[in-house]
């Protein structure tokens, strides 16, 4: 690049795009990279605070803002996914389908460690929708050094062993069993209002609920009926009540009495300590404690995307949530966006 004065750029190439800002209206390149300018141009430039300029000069080993965030975008970019066109240095990646997103944060983390550059994303383990945005990319100075960037794109494939930083896993339709424990629902002494949250929570995503049990507080009974929900093609069942440590609450004997590989009973979050995850095959089985009936979120909001997902969950990434596992239960919910499973 080459500094000059303004009122000497005519006929010389911008290297950088000049952005205009105009308060409550715009925010907006005025002249893009590239641009050749005019005499009729430098008024504009002084009006946006532009008394100098740097113009290209095309160096071997040198790249540009825009070629340096495409090498951050294709550090990023995976299926499902669309990046846009370079925009004042800046490349932003875009959801083409509705999925649950993830980050490798070891990756990013070495990325945004080393100077000069950065990726900004949402966090990691969220529902997203398609034409959400997912990351940005782009580098600070106008120009870097090529080996830089070549650099830091080898290290961090050394990390993910060649694969993208971010991940989109697209959501396909699942059949769901549900199954209510409860002698007081069973027998009729109150009405099931657990399985209208499940439906609910539900709609959100593509799923068939294939069945609908009611159970005493028998585990042999509620063994049977999550069985006969995964003979029937159920890939997840979601079993509700009988979760605490009380005599009559049985659903995690049941549980684990199918054979299922329990990977938690109990998880660092509240609302949702008494939360249970297991898995038999590829179906997951999920006790859900109480409070998923009344309480806006739980650790069930936390888990059902990634398990609609098939994003096998492990007990780390469970017992990892205790750091953003409080809900404050805010007067006015604002889930996913605040630090609730953050």
């Amino acid at each position: 690049m080459e500094l000059v004065r303004t009122e000497d750029a005519v006929g010389s190439v911008l290297c950088h795009d000049i952005t205009q800002i105009i308060s409550g209206k715009k925010k907006g390149p005025v002249f893009r990279k590239g641009h050749v300018i005019q005499p009729e141009d430098i008024a504009v430039l002084l009006s946006v605070g532009k008394e100098h300029l740097y113009v290209w000069e095309k160096q071997q080993g040198i790249l540009h803002e825009d070629e340096a965030a495409e090498i951050l975008r294709d550090l990023c970019l995976n299926e499902g996914m669309r990046a846009t066109e370079p925009k004042e240095g800046k490349i932003d990646l875009i959801a083409e389908c509705d999925g649950l997103f993830q980050v490798d944060g070891t990756a990013l983390l070495e990325v945004n460690s080393t100077p000069q550059m950065m990726i900004a994303t949402r966090h990691g383990n969220t529902f997203v929708k398609a034409g959400d945005k997912l990351a940005g990319t782009r580098i600070i100075p106008l120009v870097i050094e090529e080996e830089k960037m070549r650099q830091v794109q080898n290290r961090t494939f050394a990390l993910t062993g060649g694969k993208p930083v971010l991940r989109l896993l697209p959501y396909r339709h699942k059949k769901i069993g549900i199954v209510v424990t409860g002698s007081e629902v069973f027998k009729g002494r109150i009405q099931d209002t657990f399985t209208s949250v499940l439906l609910h929570k539900l709609q959100e995503f593509d799923t068939e609920v294939i069945g609908h049990a009611v159970c005493d507080d028998d585990d042999r009974m509620t063994t049977k009926a999550i069985n006969e929900f995964l003979k029937d093609g159920a890939d997840v069942v979601l079993c509700t009540g009988g979760m605490s440590v009380d005599p009559d609450d049985k659903t995690p004997l049941a549980i684990r009495n199918t054979g299922a590989e329990v990977v938690t009973y109990g998880a660092p979050v509240l609302p949702g300590a008494m939360f249970m995850l297991a898995y038999l095959g590829k179906a997951a089985i999920c006790g859900l404690p109480g409070c998923v009936m009344y309480a806006k979120r739980t650790i069930f909001d936390l888990m059902l995307p990634r398990v609609l997902a098939e994003d096998k969950i492990t007990a780390k990434e469970i017992a990892a949530l205790g750091e953003g596992g409080l809900c404050l239960e805010c007067g006015v919910c604002t889930y996913p966006n605040c630090g609730f499973g953050k």
